[in-house]
């Protein structure tokens, strides 16, 4: 099984956040040298929420949003399951959840801008 660290997964995220940018599950994999397997993303899937409980608990937006299909750049089925009770009622693929996605991402991109304050983890 594959073995995601809590810590590097959050400092993976918050690197692409200051750069602006999402990455796919497979570049995930790839990032820890493990090749993707897709019965592996759940495994991947439960630190990405640890990930975002963490943030939230620091008054951080959420970062795992960052982690998309690299088919169409929107979290997988996971995800969206994932979220809060009430946060979306609509469509998980679409230009809704795309719409929905990208204002998410946003506020994370927002918040770790490479000019923003430095913020102890």
């Amino acid at each position: 099984m594959a073995h995601f660290p809590v810590d590097e997964v959050e400092a993976l995220l918050i690197l692409k956040a200051q750069a602006q940018s999402d990455i796919s599950y497979g570049e995930v994999f790839a990032w820890f040298g493990l090749p993707f397997q897709r019965w592996q993303v759940g495994g991947l899937c439960a630190v990405l929420g640890e990930v975002d409980r963490l943030q939230r608990g620091r008054g951080r937006p959420d970062l795992a949003v960052l982690v998309v299909r690299q088919s169409d750049r929107i979290p997988g089925q996971g995800w969206w399951l994932a979220q809060e009770p009430g946060t979306w009622s609509g469509p998980i693929e679409g230009p809704e959840a795309r719409q929905f996605v990208e204002t998410l991402k946003r506020r994370a991109y927002d918040y770790w801008r490479e000019d923003a304050p430095v913020v102890a983890p």
